[in-house]
């Protein structure tokens, strides 16, 4: 059997998604390729109807696209499209239950966030130049850092949310989730020594970032001006915004152990994903393990 008998029903499906879903070109593109990819794995198999499929044949299809070499993300994205197309099949009436609905792929390694060192860190703001833009740009450094904002909190704050005199700022994170957060002396200082400059560059509206055209501070200007200063301070490693959140993360997790207090501060949602920073430093961790263990140092002579 020729894959153009499982071909009809795919193509139906695709015309679908582009003219009903009115999905992107690319997001059309790549569910074109795994289902074209699950064809021809599905014909290889002796799959002759899609009616014909069950859990047995799509763990068949797993286990052939992970022989192709298929990594665990890929795999993954691969059964999401299957099971989409099932869903619309039973729709359509073509199928009676999803044979796709039950069945896992391995998950994909987490790799770790990269994190900055303090010193690297203190390196990094260590700028003290008059100029306007390096003002500003320190006062975001310090911000960033002193909050473990993301980006996109960082460019959308307003001047409203901000309450220097007791060091606080309120930012509106994922799923319009509002948090109050403590900022840093070290970060209140900067901010009323950007203030003191802001309205050279004439601000448009209630931005407390402005680019020197006066508008919003885009996130892309920021990533350029964190890399920037990266290379100029003369550290190591590329200096961009998340990783000033993953470091604030970790060092906060390295000195006060608490994890759930991370959370609130970061603005997770589950307690999974800050977990992850649970992992980062094992070394540090080691090393407070031997200083502080009783058995720690066992086998040692």
């Amino acid at each position: 059997m020729t894959p153009s008998a499982l071909q009809p029903a795919v193509d139906r499906f695709l015309r679908y998604l582009k003219v009903e879903r009115q999905l992107s070109p690319v997001t059309l593109i790549n569910y074109q390729r795994q289902l074209a990819a699950l064809i021809a794995l599905a014909s290889a198999a002796g799959l002759q109807q899609w009616a014909q499929c069950d859990a047995a044949m799509v763990r068949n299809l797993v286990v052939r696209s992970r022989r192709a070499g298929l990594q665990a993300s890929s795999l993954a994205l691969r059964l999401s499209a299957l099971r989409s197309f099932f869903d619309w099949l039973i729709g359509q009436g073509e199928l009676q239950a999803n044979p796709a609905k039950g069945i896992t792929t391995p998950r994909a390694p987490r790799h770790l966030p990269k994190n900055i060192e303090v010193d690297d860190i203190n390196q990094l703001l260590d700028i003290d130049i008059n100029d306007p833009l390096a003002v500003r740009d320190r006062a975001m450094l310090e911000v960033m850092y002193g909050a473990g904002l993301r980006l996109s909190e960082l460019v959308n704050m307003d001047c409203k949310h901000l309450d220097l005199a007791s060091g606080e700022v309120w930012v509106m994170g994922k799923g319009s989730k509002e948090r109050r957060l403590p900022i840093g002396r070290s970060a209140v200082s900067w901010l009323e020594h950007w203030f003191d400059l802001r309205e050279l560059f004439g601000p448009e509206d209630d931005a407390v970032f402005v680019s020197k055209l006066g508008r919003r501070i885009s996130p892309r200007n920021v990533q350029k001006r964190f890399a920037e200063w990266g290379v100029k301070q003369g550290l190591s490693s590329h200096v961009h915004p998340h990783k000033l959140r993953h470091s604030f993360a970790t060092h906060m997790l390295e000195s006060s152990g608490d994890l759930r207090g991370v959370q609130e501060l970061l603005g997770h949602a589950n307690l999974s994903t800050t977990q992850i920073y649970t992992h980062l430093d094992f070394q540090h961790l080691a090393s407070v393990y031997d200083a502080a263990h009783p058995r720690a140092k066992r086998g040692k002579s």
